[in-house]
């Protein structure tokens, strides 16, 4: 598979992230809070989604044409992404090691559930920009990471990982209600004057939302944000702050 482009579009290459949170409490099938923004170095040449309708056929022995097919339900979607990882320009990182390590997280109970007695790994949620279909709340079924390229040291400075996720079925908040098609998130081009904060104050109505934009779009330093950036704008329910 071709790998994404790193840095080929400049500054307003819109990155694809994985947001990581919380498992809801209770029955709420809304994800709790988030804990880390995995952001794509490269993102993904190809994504694979995949969704079923199961249908009921019983076998008939006298009609010829036999039975009309029952429908009994559709399937969650699943999708298979590719993430690839590449330090080797700086031998003696440890980036590639640790971001494996987060993934491979996805599969663990975290500690806030244990304590809540709700036992479960994290929730995530898969977004790339505008492209509404690849994303929704799921759970990690699976991680494979494979390690290609090792520093003198031993620590790997390059790796593949494929994810499996799984839809976790929402009620109808977050949709619209005349089609049923998820709410896309609007991407903004920065100009000049524009914050984080007077962002968030625009698009929720609260300055103090722009955590969820710099976590959204992987920004460590919410002072620096250069002009022509393109920014993802989370949709309203997942906004905290």
């Amino acid at each position: 598979m071709t790998k994404g482009s790193k840095g080929g579009a400049g500054k307003s290459l819109v990155r694809a992230t994985l947001a990581i949170h919380q498992p809801p409490k209770g029955k709420s099938r809304q994800p709790g809070g988030i804990i880390k923004t995995f952001s794509f170095d490269f993102n993904p040449a190809q994504l694979s989604v995949t969704r079923r309708a199961e249908w009921k056929v019983t076998p008939a022995q006298i009609e010829r044409t036999g039975p009309l097919p029952e429908f009994m339900g559709s399937q969650p979607r699943e999708m298979s992404v590719e993430i690839f990882l590449d330090t080797s320009d700086e031998p003696t990182s440890n980036t590639v090691l640790k971001k494996v390590e987060s993934l491979l997280s996805c599969c663990e109970v975290t500690t806030a559930s244990v304590s809540a007695k709700q036992p479960s790994p994290p929730w995530v949620i898969f977004q790339w920009g505008s492209f509404s279909t690849a994303r929704f709340t799921a759970y990690v079924s699976s991680v494979e990471a494979n390690y290609t390229l090792f520093s003198t040291t031993g620590v790997p400075i390059r790796a593949t990982c494929r994810l499996q996720l799984h839809e976790i079925p929402s009620k109808t908040k977050g949709q619209n209600p005349t089609s049923g098609a998820l709410t896309a998130q609007r991407v903004h081009r920065v100009v000049a004057g524009d914050s984080l904060q007077s962002l968030a104050w625009k698009e929720y109505g609260s300055a103090s939302a722009w955590r969820s934009i710099a976590e959204a779009n992987g920004i460590d330093d919410p002072t620096h944000l250069p002009t022509g950036t393109e920014l993802v704008l989370p949709a309203s329910e997942e906004v905290h702050g």
